[in-house]
C-alpha cells in the first residue's frame, strides 16, 4: 500500500511540532515507521538521535520489526520503547544524581499490594476501610500527578485523606528502605531528575533531536511533563493520537494533553489522517454519527474506498440468554456461509461479568473461545471461592475446597494454624475437616460451627439453589468484604458473583428438580476438551481491551442504559463522553459486519432488571440499521424463540450422587429481592405488607439508581413488586420492602 497525500505530509514534515490526528484504521503505525525511515535515510539523521515512545512493549516490538525491514540493522540504534522502559534506562545511568542506588529493584502490582498491607498492619488500620488494592490504585494516580505525600498536606484536614497520606508515606519508606521503585516512580523520579539536574536534562535534549509519541491521547500528567521537558529546546515533537479513542481516563489519561497541543505549541502543524483502510462504509458512517455527539474532540471526517457493506444489525432480545444465542448463531452463520474463521470474529462487552451467558452458549454450540486478557468465568478467583463453599456444603471431606475457603475472606485463620491441622490429620489418619474439629482455635471453631449450620439449613430446605448460594455469599463475608472496597477490581468481582447467582438461576430454570451436586458437576465437567479448535478460536473481551485490534465480524452485546453507558458514568459529561468513545472504539474494530444487541431483561447486580436500549443506538442513522425485535413482552416473556434453539441447549444432567436435598422452588425465584449489598437474597421476615403501597406515578429514590417513577405495582408472595422507571433510563422490577426505596 502506497502512502496517501496526508500520510506523506506527516512523513515529510521535518522541523517543529507536529500533531497527527489519526482516525481509526487510517494507518498511523505505517506513518510513524515511514516518518522515522525518512528522518534516517533522507534527512541523514543518526538513529540514536531519535526517540519513539509507545504504550505497550508489543507495540514497541512491532515498530522495531517494521523499521528493521525499512532501514535495516540501523534500526537497532533507535530509542524505541514504552515510557517506563525509557525511564528505566535513564535512571540506571543517572541513579546517583536521582538519589537512588543504581541496582534498584522494580516492584510490580503484587509487590505494591504486599507493601501496602504491611503498612496498614503497622499503623493499625482496618484493611476493609482501606482496601490495599484500592490504596495502591490511589497512590499510582497520585504519582501520575507527580504528587508526593508532602504535596497532600493541605488536604490532611480530612481524616480519611490523612490516613491515605500516612499509608503513602509508610509505603514510600518501605520502597526506599528496599531500594525499590514502582512503575509510577519510574516516571516521577525521571521528571524530578530532569527538574533538579538541568545538565542531565540538557544532555538528553541535545541527544534526542526528534521525538515521536504514539497514542498521545492516553498520556497522563507525569508523561506530559516528561515529554514537555525533553522537547522544550528543539520542539521537534511529533505526537500521534485520536481524541475519539481516548478511553483510559479511569487510569489517569488526560484528554486535554492532545486537545491542548496547539495551545502548547502554537506553531504546530496539524495533519488529519481520515482515509480508513479497515472498515466498510456503513460501519464508518454509523460510528462517525455516534462520535459526533461528543463535545470534547477534534473534528475529523473518516471516509473509505471500501464497499458500502451490509447494514449494521441491531437486535432487541428478551433476555441475556436469548442475546447470547442470537449472537453466537449469527457468528456461526458467518463462519459456515462466508467462511470467516472464528479467530477473525470477536464479541465485545462492557464488563467481564457479561461473558458468562456467552460462554455457556458457546460451549453448548461447540465453538472454541478464549477470554482475551482475562480468565474464563468459572476460572476467576472469586467464582472459584464461591464454588468451593458449595463443594464443602456437599462434601465436607473435600480438603482442597475446605483449605481454599477457610480464610476467604480473611477471618484470622493463618498458615500456622492450618499447618497444625494438616500435621494432626496426617498423624491420626483424619480428614482435614475432621482434624480441624479437634483443634481449639476459636476462629476456626466459629467457622466450622457456621459451616455445619449452613449444611443443616441447606439440607433441610426449603431453600432453593439460588437462595443457598445467596446465603453463603452473604454470611461467609464475601460480599461484605468486597463492598467495603472502592476499587474497580472489587466492583468487577462483585459483578462476577452476581453473575454466578444468575448461572445458578438459569440452571434451576432448565433443570427444576436438580440438586446442588448436579450444578457443581455441570461446572466441573466444563473442559477445553469439549471444544473443537477447527476454524480458530473466537475471542471474547471487554471494549477496553479491543482497542488497537480488528476483526472481520464483531458483535457488541449489552447495549443498554446502565451497561453502556455504564451506570456510574451518567452523572458527568466527561464520563458519558468516554463511554461514547468506548462504543466508537468497539464499532470501528469491525471490518465487514457489525452486530449490536440489547436485552429487555437481564439478571444483573443480583436481580432481574429491565433496561432500556442504550442512548447511543439512537444516534446511528436509521438507514444504516437492520432492526430485529424478538417480541418484547414486559411481564410474561415469550420463551418460544429461545426454546427453538434446541441445537444450543445442554442435555439434562442425570446424576445419582447422594447430596443435599432441594426444596421446592418458590414462585418468582428469578425476581429475588436485592439486598443493600448488591446481591439478591431471600427475605428473612414476613414479606406481605399491606401497609406499604406505592402508587403508580409516585416518585421514589433508590440509593444506587437515583430518582425514579413508579410505573406499576402488584402484590406477590414475596411482597409488593414495583416497576420503577429511573431517570438514568433503567427500568427495574424490585421488591419494595427490600429495595431501600424512599418516597419523595
Amino acid at each position: 500500500m502506497s502512502l496517501n497525500p496526508q500520510q506523506l505530509e506527516a512523513v515529510h514534515h521535518e522541523k517543529g511540532p507536529l500533531l497527527i490526528l489519526a482516525g481509526a484504521g487510517t494507518g498511523k503505525t505505517r506513518v510513524l515507521t515511514h516518518r522515522i525511515a525518512h528522518l534516517v535515510q533522507d534527512c541523514e539523521l543518526s538513529p540514536g538521535r531519535i526517540l519513539a515512545v509507545t504504550f505497550t512493549n508489543k507495540a514497541a516490538g512491532e515498530m522495531k520489526k517494521r523499521l528493521e525491514q525499512l532501514i535495516g540493522p540501523k534500526a537497532r540504534e533507535l530509542w524505541v520503547g514504552t515510557f517506563h522502559s525509557i525511564c528505566v534506562k535513564i535512571l540506571r545511568k543517572h541513579a546517583l544524581e536521582a538519589g537512588i542506588a543504581p541496582s534498584f529493584n522494580i516492584y510490580d502490582a503484587a509487590d505494591q499490594v504486599s507493601v501496602v498491607k504491611q503498612v496498614i498492619r503497622e499503623i493499625n488500620l482496618d484493611d476493609k476501610k482501606f482496601p490495599p488494592s484500592a490504596i495502591v490504585g490511589r497512590i499510582s494516580r497520585l504519582k501520575d500527578e507527580l504528587k508526593n505525600p508532602d504535596d497532600l498536606e493541605s488536604d490532611a484536614g480530612n481524616p480519611y485523606i490523612k490516613r491515605v497520606i500516612d499509608i503513602y508515606r509508610g509505603y514510600q519508606k518501605i520502597l526506599n528502605d528496599n531500594n525499590a521503585l514502582d512503575f509510577g516512580d519510574l516516571i516521577l523520579k525521571t521528571v524530578t531528575l530532569f527538574q533538579k539536574q538541568p545538565h542531565v536534562l540538557k544532555g538528553y535534549q541535545q541527544m534526542w533531536q526528534q521525538i515521536l509519541i504514539d497514542e498521545y491521547q492516553d498520556t497522563n500528567h507525569a508523561q506530559y511533563v516528561l515529554i514537555s521537558l525533553l522537547a522544550q529546546t528543539h520542539k521537534n515533537l511529533c505526537v500521534v493520537g485520536d481524541p475519539d479513542q481516548s478511553i483510559y481516563r479511569w487510569r489517569g489519561a488526560d484528554l486535554n494533553n492532545i486537545l491542548n497541543f496547539e495551545k502548547d505549541y502554537p506553531e504546530a502543524r496539524v495533519v488529519r489522517l481520515e482515509q480508513n483502510y479497515r472498515s466498510v462504509q456503513n460501519v464508518l458512517k454509523a460510528a462517525a454519527k455516534v462520535i459526533a455527539n461528543n463535545e470534547l474532540r477534534k473534528e475529523k471526517g473518516l471516509w473509505s474506498d471500501n464497499e458500502p457493506g451490509p447494514q449494521i444489525t441491531l437486535a432487541s432480545l428478551n433476555s441475556e440468554k436469548e442475546e447470547a444465542v442470537f449472537v453466537v448463531e449469527r457468528l456461526r452463520q458467518w463462519h459456515l456461509e462466508e467462511k470467516v474463521p472464528f479467530g477473525d470474529m470477536a464479541i465485545f462487552y462492557r464488563t467481564n461479568a457479561q461473558s458468562r451467558p456467552l460462554e455457556e452458549i458457546l460451549r453448548m454450540a461447540g465453538i472454541p473461545y478464549i477470554i482475551y486478557g482475562g480468565l474464563r468465568f468459572y476460572e476467576r478467583a472469586e467464582v472459584k471461592d464461591a464454588l468451593a463453599y458449595l463443594r464443602v456444603l456437599c462434601q465436607p471431606q473435600d480438603s482442597v475446597a475446605f483449605k481454599r475457603i477457610v480464610n476467604v475472606p480473611a477471618r484470622g485463620i493463618g498458615k500456622t494454624t492450618l499447618d497444625k491441622v494438616e500435621a494432626l490429620a496426617q498423624a491420626r489418619g483424619l480428614s482435614f475437616f475432621d482434624a480441624a474439629k479437634e483443634t481449639d482455635h476459636p476462629k476456626l471453631q466459629e467457622f466450622l460451627k457456621w459451616l455445619e449450620g449452613m449444611q443443616k439449613t441447606a439440607a433441610d430446605g426449603p431453600l432453593n439453589l439460588v437462595a443457598i448460594l445467596q446465603k453463603v455469599l452473604e454470611e461467609s463475608g464475601m460480599i461484605r468484604s468486597l463492598t467495603a472496597q472502592t476499587s474497580s477490581e472489587a466492583e468487577e468481582r462483585l459483578e462476577n458473583l452476581n453473575e454466578l447467582v444468575a448461572s445458578v438461576a438459569d440452571f434451576e430454570e432448565n433443570f427444576p428438580d436438580a440438586i446442588l451436586q448436579s450444578y457443581l458437576d455441570q461446572v466441573a465437567l466444563i473442559s477445553d476438551l469439549d471444544q473443537n479448535a477447527e476454524g480458530g478460536v473466537l475471542p471474547l473481551m471487554t471494549l477496553h481491551l479491543a482497542k488497537g485490534l480488528e476483526f472481520s465480524v464483531v458483535g457488541i452485546v449489552g447495549m443498554e442504559e446502565g451497561l453502556l453507558p455504564h451506570a456510574r458514568s451518567q452523572d458527568e459529561i466527561e464520563e458519558l463522553e468516554e463511554e461514547r468513545r468506548l462504543f466508537y472504539v468497539g464499532m470501528t474494530r469491525a471490518k465487514k459486519k457489525l452486530f449490536l444487541t440489547h436485552a429487555w431483561r437481564r439478571f444483573y447486580n443480583g436481580q432481574e432488571q429491565y433496561g432500556l436500549p442504550s442512548r447511543f443506538l439512537e444516534e446511528m442513522p436509521a438507514e444504516l440499521i437492520e432492526r430485529i425485535d424478538k417480541n418484547r413482552v414486559e411481564d410474561d416473556f415469550n420463551q418460544d424463540w429461545e426454546d427453538s434453539q434446541v441445537s444450543l441447549r445442554a442435555p439434562p444432567l442425570v446424576i445419582a450422587t447422594p447430596s443435599l436435598s432441594r426444596g421446592k422452588q418458590s414462585p418468582g425465584s428469578r425476581q429475588a429481592p436485592r439486598s443493600n449489598l448488591g446481591i439478591a437474597t431471600l427475605p428473612s421476615r414476613t414479606l406481605h405488607d399491606d401497609n406499604r403501597n406505592y402508587r403508580i406515578g409516585s416518585r421514589v429514590k433508590h440509593p444506587d439508581f437515583g430518582m425514579g417513577t413508579i410505573a406499576a405495582s402488584e402484590k406477590t408472595t414475596l411482597g409488593e413488586k414495583v416497576t420503577v422507571k429511573f431517570a438514568n433510563g433503567m427500568i427495574k422490577k424490585l421488591i419494595a420492602e427490600y429495595a431501600k426505596l424512599e418516597r419523595c
